[in-house]
């Protein structure tokens, strides 16, 4: 027979429900107390059945990720991995398990499921998740939720977290301006994230500001083809059209950093390379690059504990973060 409640509260030499009331959290309990119950829970290898104490409480301790299972290089991406480690250590931290769930959007989804079935005290989910049939959901069923990425369009008072994106592109024009760099260009992927267009719009308000005007042609979108890449490139370098590049992210800058290599161009001498995100690769290119290190940690890590503050307080905790980027000055931007 396992060990119980009367048991552990026999060896402490207390009432059943002080027990109870230290591994449920529902009244004020001395430290000292509680440190008495807690060694001898270890003493006795005492486990508390979870299902029951959610059932007392009406919390599952639990909080919800939302994640996209199709898409195979999200959780290849170490700033994903960084970022669900940070909630993951928050949930511990104050008590949560961390459940990571996919969503397929419609009514029957497993994200839905959790939140009807109360296994979940609140979810934070990437702005590509928000779908208005999940939002229904969770407004039905008061479920806090945080957004992991800027609310854009919706018009509505949303909870989210992101980086400032603007911000860290102004300051990567005016790194490559200080350095001498005239013909800036700036490289994406995905024109339609909207991290992407944050990005772009920073970086023609800082040609703007600096005197320098903004064409459709200084921003090459390349969709993941990285031959088209390699073409946009050499018509640039014939044309002479550009002495920088931003990217968007280190695959692209190595592309561009090879594409260049092969064309004889030098780096840093005759053209600046400057990417966002400083992991995996980004120091140990030939040569390393600088970079707009965006704090992925602290993106996890801020939403979840939004998140478990307004499960705590019960509140409506709806504010906009926006968290700054660092510049990281390395050998491919030193012209100078």
């Amino acid at each position: 027979m396992g060990v119980t409640l009367n048991d552990i509260a026999k060896k402490v030499g207390v009432s059943p429900s002080t027990v109870s009331r230290v591994i449920n959290g529902s009244a004020p309990i001395s430290d000292e107390m509680k440190k008495k119950i807690y060694k001898a829970m270890n003493e006795l290898n005492y486990h508390p059945n979870s299902l029951a104490r959610n059932l007392a409480t009406g919390s599952s301790l639990t909080i919800g990720l939302v994640v996209d299972a199709d898409n195979e290089t999200a959780f290849a991406n170490s700033f994903f991995n960084r970022s669900v480690y940070a909630i993951e250590r928050v949930a511990q931290k104050n008590g949560y398990n961390l459940l990571i769930t996919n969503d397929i959007g419609k009514k029957s989804s497993p994200v839905c499921d959790l939140v009807y079935g109360q296994r979940v005290d609140g979810l934070i989910i990437p702005s590509s998740g928000v779908k208005d049939s999940l939002l229904e959901v969770l407004e039905k069923e008061n479920t806090p939720w945080v957004m992991l990425g800027e609310a854009t369009g919706t018009g509505e008072d949303i909870c989210w977290v992101d980086m400032d994106n603007c911000e860290g592109s102004k300051k990567a024009v005016r790194h490559l301006l200080e350095r001498g760099y005239k013909k800036i260009v700036y490289v994406a992927d995905d024109i339609q994230a909207t991290f992407t267009k944050r990005r772009i719009a920073g970086y023609q308000s800082a040609l703007k500001e600096n005197g320098i005007s903004v064409t459709e042609e200084q921003v090459m979108v390349c969709e993941n083809d990285l031959e088209k890449l390699e073409k946009m490139i050499a018509v640039k370098i014939e044309k002479e059209e550009t002495d920088a590049y931003i990217c968007s992210n280190n695959i692209l800058a190595y592309r561009v950093l090879q594409a260049l290599k092969d064309k004889g161009k030098r780096v840093p001498e005759e053209i600046g390379i400057i990417t966002f995100d400083n992991y995996p690769m980004a120091e140990y290119m030939t040569p390393p690059l600088t970079v707009i290190d965006v704090d992925t940690y602290r993106l996890g890590e801020m939403a979840a504990e939004l998140l478990i503050r307004k499960i705590k307080e019960k509140g409506q905790i709806n504010r906009e973060n926006l968290i700054p980027t660092e510049l990281i000055i390395r050998e491919s931007t030193n012209r100078s």
